[in-house]
């Protein structure tokens, strides 16, 4: 159970690997996932290691299968994904995997290439095709088809007589349809209006093979005279990329030729067919084994690099490796080895042998899928150093319920409960589909946060009696305004006459008692409902935030009595616990107290907490007007005050000083033996250990790795004592700390505003939207309502959910990463990161 509040136990361990067995027994510690290797060879050039070569065979393995997925999402064939857990191929099986991997992509571009240049063929032979029909359409055009097959007449328009007939060549082709504007300005400049052009759309689109997208063309055919222009004319269409096609002059040839291309145009479509149905049956048939490719492949590249990070022995019989892993998990780690070794064959078993470190270990919290969120929130603030409180398990109840605080409302949490209820039931569905959404990814990933802030928001949401902000009258008021009647001071008339009417609770029987549970719902008609909530959330808020701190504080002295850091209990927790009891402790006490020593009648003479707590500071006790809570007020406060600034030299001089007379006691007055006999007034050999080992613990409270280690780690040697360093180090902390819980306090006044807000906001949406649908009672009016109610939940969803969820959120999140964790939570180490195939085993091979 201690293991869930501060991280695990680690050690660091030596493997002793035989070589025949390394391979199986690093697959086997994979599986589990319980051990981070250490680079052992770190001025190494990663091309020089021993297992380059196979690290780049796997790569190579891992390119021809990432074509072959190309290929595959390509045809738009499904990955079959069974959740198989493929076991780590051996060695020998390397050559095998590669010969198939070979053949694949071999077969699969020669069907590309022989599926690409058949593609090409009969998009020319469509071009030839559609050219050979409109070019006979455009001759059909002409008044004289027989004199514009053999010659053409050129007419100036300036001359009134006809000159002599001339012969014409021309040329035709295809060419994107969007060129034709360009194409035609561009040879009528050119040729400076000498040409004829006559173009027409290809109404289906075509194929281009070497994309594959659907591209719209156009047929043109160009009449022109001399060479001169002929040659104009093909460069202008080869810079344009117009494909020019050879086309008969007589019509029984282009007809002849238009069967000839029709005949082949068929026999093409058969081959392709032919060609695409084969493509497609060796893609099935890789989709089905293609995952489980992947995994063996990147399983064992994997593998490769890891023994890439041992040290091999003069004898290169035996690899040597150095893993950090959990204390707990060693036995685990031994049976691994053991499977590992009788799975390769060899006799000679692996050592894995625990070694002593002065080094930091690494940081590893176990979760499951309910903490891990929240350790998740705790991690993207910074990694626990080694052995340091984990704030995690209290993240699990705090960080909810500060966001319920802020977000209390019935039904805005219970549909926040409904919809993490969703995620959480169909998880194993949701999981099994592998939603590539991002947002979607991250509000699964946070499924049981959301679910209790859910919940949380409806109990808080009770307790302020709000629901979509309306109250919900359960038990009934505790007020009545009848025995105002009987009295007589309320008489019809003054009801019709006035709107607004105040009841005075100091009456008997107008108040009759306090709700059974959370707020009377009589203050959702008053007008001073503002003015009442405002006081209780602003105090509440107070009462939360100096709990919360108050409660850092104290974690903080489970580290330093589990690190024996007797000087920071000392002059360190005490001072501080102190110091903040005395200020804000006591004005968390005033709070509690004033809500139970004034009642209704005697509420008015109550003097302000403010004034108060403002007076206690500036040692002010003669004002008439500031009336005292209680007897011998002044005598206390002065004492709590005096007591408060006396921990500050504390904090800030005796700490320093303290731990400088150590260093000078150790190192001025240390034992000295002389054939044994101890000379000297300085301590003992023991003594000095013990201060030796105090002092290392209390050189810095920001760098705690230099002291989070385990008994079974070596202290480092002690580092050079500057007492400047020192003093200036504390001072810092010591007004950080001082003007901290001012400013924190008054920053978890953001739970009041935000709580008003979201209140605010929530009633207005109900008045400005849903009221209009409520006017009318006829059947128009239901219309109405039903068309209002539509606007009024996607306003609901998307504001109040949506956009006032995710501020509380991130509001929460500043209240335990900045007021909370800053208390007792340094966060400086490093992330545990063990080898582990789990992330291929999860279904991401195509990353």
């Amino acid at each position: 159970m201690g293991e869930l509040f501060r991280s695990e136990e680690m050690t660091l361990a030596q493997l002793f690997l035989q070589s025949e067995a390394a391979y199986c027994c690093v697959s086997e510690l994979g599986e589990i996932g319980m051990v981070q290797f250490r680079d052992l060879n770190p001025d190494v050039n990663v091309f020089q290691r021993k297992f380059v070569n196979e690290v780049r065979r796997c790569e190579e393995m891992d390119r021809k299968l990432r074509f072959v997925e190309k290929e595959i999402k390509k045809a738009n064939i499904p990955i079959l994904d069974t959740g198989e857990n493929p076991e780590v191929p051996f060695p020998r099986d390397m050559i095998d995997l590669e010969a198939t991997f070979e053949k694949l992509e071999n077969e699969l571009k020669e069907i590309n290439t022989n599926q690409e240049a058949l593609k090409k063929n009969f998009l020319e032979l469509t071009e030839l095709k559609h050219i050979l029909h409109r070019t006979q359409q455009f001759f059909n055009e002409m008044e004289d088809p027989s004199l514009l097959e053999e010659s053409s007449i050129l007419l100036d328009p300036n001359e009134p007589t006809r000159v002599a007939p001339l012969r014409l060549g021309f040329v035709a082709g295809v060419i994107g349809r969007e060129r034709i504007p360009t194409f035609e300005r561009m040879l009528w400049r050119v040729c400076r209006g000498n040409v004829f052009l006559r173009q027409a759309d290809i109404e289906d689109p075509l194929e281009d093979p070497s994309s594959g997208d659907q591209v719209h063309k156009s047929v043109f055919i160009i009449f022109f005279q001399g060479d001169q222009l002929k040659n104009r004319v093909k460069k202008i269409c080869e810079g344009f990329r117009a494909t020019l096609y050879p086309c008969p002059e007589t019509p029984q040839e282009r007809k002849e030729m238009l069967a000839g291309v029709n005949a082949r145009i068929d026999d093409l479509q058969m081959v392709l067919n032919q060609t695409e149905d084969h493509r497609q049956r060796v893609l099935q048939a890789a989709a089905k084994t293609v995952r489980v490719w992947f995994i063996k492949v990147r399983k064992m590249k994997a593998i490769y690099h890891t023994l890439n990070l041992c040290n091999i022995d003069v004898t290169q019989k035996c690899l040597i490796a150095e893993v950090w892993c959990p204390v707990s998990d060693m036995d685990s780690i031994q049976f691994a080895l053991r499977r590992g070794t009788e799975k390769s064959g060899s006799t000679v078993p692996s050592i894995l042998n625990r070694m002593q470190s002065t080094q930091t270990p690494p940081t590893y919290n176990k979760t499951n899928k309910f903490t891990s969120g929240f350790q998740n929130i705790v991690d993207a603030y910074g990694i626990g150093s080694y052995r340091e409180i984990n704030p995690a398990p209290y993240t699990i109840i705090t960080f909810p319920f500060l966001f319920a605080v802020m977000f209390g409302d019935l039904g805005h949490g219970t549909l926040m409960t409904c919809a993490a209820l969703y995620l959480v039931l169909r998880e194993s569905r949701l999981i099994a589909q592998k939603n590539d959404n991002e947002i979607f990814s991250m509000v699964f990933a946070g499924r049981y946060i959301i679910l209790l802030m859910g919940i949380f928001s409806m109990y808080t949401g009770v307790i302020y009696n709000d629901c979509f902000s309306k109250s919900l009258n359960v038990f009934g008021s505790g007020w009545s305004v009848r025995p105002m009647f009987k009295g007589g001071n309320w008489t019809t008339e003054t009801l019709e006459s006035n709107t607004v009417l105040q009841l005075d609770p100091a009456v008997e029987g107008v108040f009759g008692g306090p709700y059974p549970f959370g707020i009377d719902p009589i203050w959702s008609i008053s007008t001073n409902k503002l003015t009442f909530l405002n006081s209780f959330k602003m105090k509440m808020s107070v009462i939360l935030g100096v709990i919360h701190m108050l409660f850092g504080v104290t974690l903080s002295l489970f580290n330093h009595l589990y690190f024996r850091k007797p000087l920071n209990v000392y002059l360190g927790f005490i001072p501080e616990i102190v110091f903040m009891a005395s200020l804000f402790g006591y004005l968390a006490i005033l709070i509690f107290y004033k809500w139970v020593a004034y009642d209704a009648r005697t509420s008015r003479d109550a003097p302000s907490l403010l004034i108060a707590f403002i007076n206690m500071f500036l040692f002010s006790y003669n004002d008439p007007t500031a009336k005292p809570l209680y007897r011998g007020q002044m005598g206390l406060q002065i004492l709590l005050v005096l007591l408060a600034l006396a921990c500050v030299p504390v904090m800030l001089i005796v700490k320093t000083l303290v731990l400088r007379r150590q260093h000078l006691w150790q190192k001025h007055l240390g034992t000295q033996n002389f054939g044994g006999i101890r000379v000297g007034n300085g301590p003992t050999e023991d003594e000095a250990g013990i201060i030796q080992h105090d002092q290392l613990a209390q050189q810095s409270e920001d760098e705690p790795e230099s002291s989070l280690l385990l008994p079974a780690f070596k202290a480092r040697e002690e580092e050079e004592f500057i007492f400047a360093d020192v003093a200036v180090h504390q001072a810092i902390h010591t007004i950080e700390y001082c003007l901290g819980c001012i400013s924190n306090t008054a920053s978890y006044l953001r739970l009041w505003a935000l709580s008003l807000a979201h209140a605010q906001l929530s009633e207005v949406l109900w008045s400005m939207v849903m009221r209009i649908g409520l006017s009318s009672r006829s059947f128009g009016g239901f219309v109405l309502l039903a068309i209002v109610f539509y606007f009024f939940a996607v306003l609901t969803v998307a504001i109040l959910l949506v956009m006032e969820g995710l501020s509380a959120f991130l509001h929460a999140l500043r209240l335990h990463w900045v007021e909370f964790q800053n208390k007792f939570y340094a966060g400086q180490g490093f992330k545990f990161l063990p080898f582990t195939f789990e992330s291929i085993l999860d279904g991401r091979f195509d990353e």
